[in-house]
């Protein structure tokens, strides 16, 4: 009897075939649901309500240090992003670099989310802006109320408020009651309010220069069993892992199809060939190994921002039975 397993993530190209039963995990039926991220996170890391999930990196790093996270983490990492396009910036509060960042007040739906985590140690590694060198306001970024999704205990010197209730991180931004912002998400004064810009205009440009200098391609999200059928089910860590790696494979293949396009973009193809040529063939990969110094990075961050009661090692990260996959 096949194990039933609920699945909650983004329907991404590299996962839509979790959706679609081409890719399968052996010795379970797969039900998928399509959600938000942040639904996702909410919905998980407070209630648990599903067998698999997108969770957030940093959060779960989090909850791993303080030995209380009810899932157990695969290293299938379904968003990844570069985050300089992630920093949005009043024109008139004298912010045209990094480090004009000091003394401002700078927004983020939740601190501890792996966009903040990065950009923080971005600013911190490249231009020497510390978290306490910014006063951080936190709440909902369109819908006023958001909280933190995992308890944190942060240090002494970092500022950290939520904003006043009843408001909303791109109203804010809008009104200029902050300078600043950091958000997965562009706010929807981006584009309305002509004060609102980018802190990095050629993003594009200062993230290839970010991924040259360093060879890292952020990592945002990972994927979770719960706990508790991964003590009953040894098996299903690697299951999981290599249904995402077929629903993967099966996406670049589409990706790089000629003769009619998979994407609604007109040189989706050539778009494949620039990333590969700048980052590798393999741009986008699973498993420890080939993330071990971006997982390193991040561990790293986590603790020197002190969003980890402690330092943790990449191996605690995953089971072993999934970073030791059998070769043919």
């Amino acid at each position: 009897m096949k194990v039933p397993l609920s699945l909650s993530c983004v329907a991404y190209d590299r996962t839509r075939a979790l959706f679609d039963g081409r890719a399968t995990v052996a010795g379970a039926d797969l039900y998928p649901v399509a959600m938000s991220p942040e639904e996702a996170f909410h919905r998980n890391f407070r209630h648990q309500e599903f067998d698999v999930t997108e969770l957030s990196m940093s959060s779960y790093m989090v909850q791993l240090a303080e030995g209380r996270c009810p899932y157990v983490g695969i290293p299938v990492f379904p968003s990844r992003l570069f985050r300089h396009s992630s920093v949005y910036i009043r024109t008139d509060r004298g912010i045209t670099r990094p480090e004009d960042l000091r003394g401002k007040v700078v927004g983020v739906p939740e601190y501890q989310m792996t966009v903040a985590l990065w950009m923080r140690g971005i600013l911190a590694d490249g231009y020497g802006v510390r978290p306490c060198d910014i006063s951080w306001r936190n709440g909902g970024l369109e819908e006023a109320g958001r909280a933190n999704v995992v308890a944190l205990n942060l240090p002494g010197d970092v500022e950290l408020r939520p904003i006043p209730e009843g408001e909303t991180l791109s109203g804010q931004l809008a009104s200029g009651a902050i300078d600043a912002l950091l958000s997965a998400r562009a706010p929807s004064c981006f584009g309305r309010v002509k004060e609102v810009a980018r802190l990095f205009p050629d993003y594009r440009a200062a993230e290839e220069e970010y991924f040259r200098r360093t060879r890292i391609f952020p990592i945002m999200h990972l994927v979770g069993i719960r706990r508790s059928l991964v003590e009953r089910f040894l098996w299903l860590p690697v299951n999981v892992f290599n249904a995402f790696e077929e629903a993967k494979r099966l996406c670049l293949i589409d990706n790089a199809k000629i003769g009619h396009l998979y994407t609604t973009l007109p040189w989706a193809v050539d778009e494949l060939e620039r990333t590969r040529a700048l980052m590798g063939h393999d741009f986008w990969p699973y498993g420890l190994q080939a993330n071990a110094h971006v997982l390193e990075r991040m561990v790293h961050y986590a603790a020197e921002q002190g969003l980890t009661s402690r330092r943790l090692a990449v191996e605690e990260l995953f089971p072993a039975s999934v970073t030791d996959l059998a070769k043919v």
